[in-house]
């Protein structure tokens, strides 16, 4: 029924459309200075009218199907392009589209009163265009400062005023796929030194669900296992999270999208992916890696300082054996082999930093004792 409405209106204002075609070529033909033709009678320009009505109608009926077909496409076309776009960016490029176009008209105002013909025209014909695509790049690039403008203008107490510095401060922190999964980032935010906001881009949860999903026991339980840790810093953690759909979508690797994200953000990225973390130095992203922070808090051993540990293995070198304190640091005993599986008395010897963490070396207290 829709379809049969649609056709025969297009049908009728094809007619209408050559009805005055007819009674335009109907007029031009009556101009005797410009054509040999005397001026037409009122029923011969009717006719002519008619037939040209008739004429346009058959042609519209004839092509209707065809512009509702190209018309449909071009619709889901268009849905299926702004379905890809966040509906702030929507909003935002549209006000700027509007204060574009009625600067534009004010700027016509001028240009269309200049007497050479057409190029009045032609001139705001550009501002219009030029005007309105510099309102929405404008309104979408600085979405963040638009959407803070209010805040600007505010009024405000000297408290509150303090309030605002210490919340512009505190920068978003976005959250990479590993270090969710990893876990630790729970007992951060637990413990209060994790200030500001928690980003969780969609594209993150995207790679975390595919990896929940996989065919690998192994990456399924780990998926599952970052997927819990977000319910969990969701729900039971004081600390306000933010589910952003902001994505690049000219940008194929998740980790280069979280160093643009940052950059856009002005945010720092929370991992522990040594990668990750040298290329976001690179592009002057502020990184917080849980590794570093990990080894920062570990408890600081000197030299001549004793413990009590339980040699557990065998060392790389000779009559070595290893422990390990409650933190995961290695202890390298040295003469320690012989006392595999027992709980023995140790002095520091030296400690030695790495990349990947602490390592302590020690002799047992008994043999630092007869060297003396």
């Amino acid at each position: 029924m829709l379809n049969k409405i649609i056709r025969g209106s297009l049908t009728f204002a094809g007619a209408t459309a050559g009805y005055a075609i007819g009674m335009l070529i109907t007029r031009v033909i009556s101009m005797q200075k410009l054509f040999a033709i005397g001026p037409l009678s009122t029923g011969q320009g009717i006719s002519l009218s008619i037939v040209s009505a008739i004429i346009c109608g058959f042609i519209f009926f004839a092509i209707t199907p065809w512009l509702m077909k190209k018309g449909l496409r071009s619709a889901n076309w268009v849905e299926t392009e702004l379905q890809k776009i966040p509906t702030t960016d929507i909003i935002v490029g549209s006000l700027g589209l509007i204060i574009g176009l009625i600067i534009a008209y004010l700027i016509s105002r001028l240009l269309i009163i200049i007497p050479i013909p057409y190029v009045g025209t032609i001139l705001s014909v550009i501002v219009y265009i030029f005007l309105g695509y510099l309102g929405v790049s404008i309104a979408t690039k600085k979405i963040n400062d638009l959407i803070n403008l209010p805040s600007i203008f505010k009024r405000t107490t000297s408290k509150e005023k303090e309030d605002n510095k210490a919340s512009l401060g505190s920068k978003p922190k976005i959250l990479d796929t590993s270090v969710i999964i990893d876990g630790r980032i729970a007992d951060v935010c637990k413990t209060g030194f994790v200030e500001g906001p928690l980003v969780i881009p969609e594209f993150v949860l995207e790679e975390l669900r595919h990896i929940a999903d996989s065919s690998d026991s192994l990456k399924r339980n780990r998926g599952r296992r970052g997927l819990d840790i977000l319910n969990k810093i969701q729900k039971e953690l004081e600390i306000e999270v933010q589910i952003t759909d902001k994505d690049f979508d000219e940008i194929a690797e998740v980790d280069s999208k979280l160093v643009r994200l940052g950059q856009v953000m002005s945010g720092k990225i929370i991992t522990n992916d040594f990668n990750l973390n040298k290329v976001s130095e690179l592009q002057g992203v502020p990184v917080l890696n849980i590794n570093e922070l990990a080894n920062a808090v570990k408890p600081v051993v000197l030299p001549g300082e004793e413990m009590v540990v339980q040699v557990i293995k065998e060392g790389k070198e000779m009559n070595q054996g290893v422990a390990y304190l409650d933190d995961g640091t290695m202890i390298v005993v040295d003469g320690g082999k012989k006392h595999i599986g027992e709980t023995m008395d140790v002095m520091v010897t030296s400690v030695l930093q790495t990349a990947a963490g602490r390592l302590i070396f020690a002799k047992p207290k008994n043999m630092v004792n007869k060297t003396a």
